[in-house]
């Protein structure tokens, strides 16, 4: 659909945007209960940690500001939850006689993988359209 073409720049902002708002929404519930809490009572260390990340990381990289490191950070923070959590279940947080599984339709995975490939292709490539980086780099010539 050549088309589409002049659009790319355009729908990669989209991608980074909306992965971005999710994964900030992913840290607000664990962290700030909002808009509703992720899980009940106290939350282990490591999901203090993921959600803090997610915060900090989301909020970058809906703005586009840091977006290839922010993205790479994230895509490396999911690739550890999906192996570590979903498939391997190291934190020994998923309900007892969850199969161990690399499918992630079976280890209930599927954001995690998906959201692993999603930021590290937007490291690869940027921030796209709408992002603080681009106007940063124009201001600089």
């Amino acid at each position: 659909m050549k088309f589409l073409d002049n659009y790319s720049q355009q729908a990669l902002g989209l991608l980074r945007i909306v992965a971005g708002l999710c994964f900030f929404e992913h840290g607000a519930m664990k962290i700030l209960h909002f808009p509703a809490a992720a899980f009940p009572g106290p939350l282990p260390p490591a999901l203090i940690a993921a959600g803090s990340l997610e915060l900090l990381l989301g909020a970058l990289i809906i703005l586009g500001l840091r977006t290839k490191f922010a993205a790479f950070i994230a895509s490396g923070e999911m690739a550890v939850a999906y192996f570590g959590f979903h498939v391997f279940n190291l934190f020994g947080m998923l309900p007892p006689g969850t199969p161990i599984s690399f499918d992630p339709q079976v280890n209930h995975g599927t954001e995690a993988a998906l959201d692993a490939v999603i930021f590290l292709y937007i490291a690869t490539a940027g921030g796209g359209a709408w992002a603080i980086d681009n106007i940063l780099k124009r201001n600089q010539t």
